[in-house]
């Protein structure tokens, strides 16, 4: 998705103490436009510096602790500030060491300041970075409207280099934080901005068609026409990973992804026999259980659930009537789209309900959110965008873009709880309808 905030900062690349520009002083809730992209692995919103705002795309990592950018090119703010070695907020940020250089001073090297580690979770790369404060200003929000901005002054994030790039969509040149962390923009945010902790996405399923992120804002979320999708909400418990996956491991703590307790899995309201062990998380290693993730393209199933899951989807889909073709890689199970009929929800195929603490308690996933059309020459499919994560996968499941695409997805991290409301589509609107029209009479 593409989100747009703006990072308020001049044009010379050394530390300076000037001022910022001036946005709005209230403190109403704030938004952020998304945009899907393909694939749907890399989905940035756009972060912006400079005065006027100028654009940088980041990818939403909804797991990451901290954001970073690439500092080593074209970082030209005059108002950053490096975090010192030693300082109470480098020890909050449970840094690994701190850093010199020896090439000539600024974002992306300074002298005994504090380091961290950026991570790319796409490419499974990782890298050592300065820790920074800088300004930022986000678009506030009623619900309804977009309105004028508001500014957080000491927004926490990291440089990195810009190898660590590799595998982002073009012209991305950083992630953008929101995981189960202080350091993250939703947690930054209700910190510095006295906002409820809670923020809710709506990543677009359009090609061209922007979602929206909602920060500090329980609801309303209305798109047109004239949905509030907050009232449409079923929740369930998140659930609290004891032990952490980052790439580079920091002191012991909790992960800071999101997971939910999924207790079985139905496919057209017809139980899967899949191992219930799985589904839980060992709280001896932190493997298994289900979590969501804005890196992954599809949604990614352990070996032995995965098999279950197919194929009795390939069973109900042969009830339907559906032709199997392919397989067309990635993808192992695919029907002739001609055979496929089509709802208001995507293409009519069985449905997949992640079944959550109660049997009444489900996420449903209709055909919009669980098939993938694959046109080229001679070939016109639908195929089911699941994938086989293997045996030594982490967590048993891992709910991917497609699977979040025009679902709206409230995280309430004071509550300890997700809102979901499956597809918007059943609600006959759509994450793009969002009216980003500014209204500047919100406060």
């Amino acid at each position: 998705m593409v989100c747009q905030i703006h990072s308020l900062s001049s044009s010379s690349s050394s530390s300076s103490s000037s001022s910022p520009p001036s946005p709005s002083p209230s403190k109403p809730p704030s938004s952020l436009p998304s945009k899907k992209t393909i694939p749907p692995t890399n989905t940035p919103p756009q972060f912006h510096s400079k005065p006027p705002p100028q654009p940088t795309k980041l990818t939403v990592d909804l797991g990451a602790p901290f954001s970073w950018i690439n500092c080593q090119d074209n970082y030209t703010s005059t108002t950053y500030r490096l975090v010192p070695c030693e300082s109470a907020l480098c020890y909050s940020l449970e840094h690994l060491a701190c850093s010199f250089c020896y090439e000539p001073p600024g974002p992306n090297c300074g002298n005994n300041t504090c380091s961290l580690s950026p991570e790319n979770p796409i490419s499974n790369n990782a890298t050592v970075g300065d820790a920074m404060v800088d300004y930022l200003a986000i678009a506030t929000t009623d619900g309804s409207n977009q309105g004028p901005l508001t500014l957080i002054p000491n927004f926490v994030f990291s440089c990195a280099k810009t190898y660590l790039l590799k595998d982002l969509a073009k012209g991305v040149t950083g992630m953008l934080a929101l995981g189960w962390s202080n350091n993250s923009l939703p947690l930054q945010m209700s910190r510095d901005l006295s906002r409820p902790n809670i923020f809710a996405l709506c990543l677009s399923g359009s090609r061209t068609g922007s979602g929206v992120g909602f920060y500090g804002l329980p609801g309303p979320y209305n798109f047109l026409p004239g949905v509030d999708l907050s009232k449409s909400l079923t929740y369930t418990p998140l659930v609290i990973n004891p032990f952490s996956d980052t790439i580079i491991s920091y002191f012991p703590h909790a992960s800071y992804k999101y997971f939910i307790g999924v207790t079985g899995i139905k496919i057209n309201g017809q139980d899967v026999a899949v191992n219930k062990t799985l589904l839980a998380i060992d709280p001896n290693s932190g493997v298994g259980g289900t979590r969501i993730s804005t890196v992954r393209p599809y949604t990614v199933l352990e070996t032995s659930i995965y098999k279950v899951v197919t194929d009795a989807f390939a069973k109900a889909a042969a009830t339907l009537k559906l032709k199997a073709v392919g397989p067309h890689k990635p993808f192992g199970l695919c029907y002739d789209a001609n055979s496929t009929g089509s709802t208001i929800v995507g293409p009519s195929v069985p449905t997949i309900d992640l079944v959550l603490q109660s049997e009444d308690v489900f996420w449903r996933i209709y055909g919009s959110n669980s098939m993938v059309r694959i046109k080229k020459k001679h070939v016109d499919a639908w195929c089911l965008g699941i994938m086989d994560g293997g045996t030594k996968t982490r967590p048993a499941i891992e709910i991917g873009g497609l699977q979040l695409e025009d679902n709206l997805l409230q995280f309430d991290l004071d509550g300890k709880r997700l809102g979901f409301s499956s597809s918007v589509l059943a609600r006959r609107t759509t994450c793009a309808n969002f009216n980003f029209t500014v209204n500047g009479q919100i406060n």
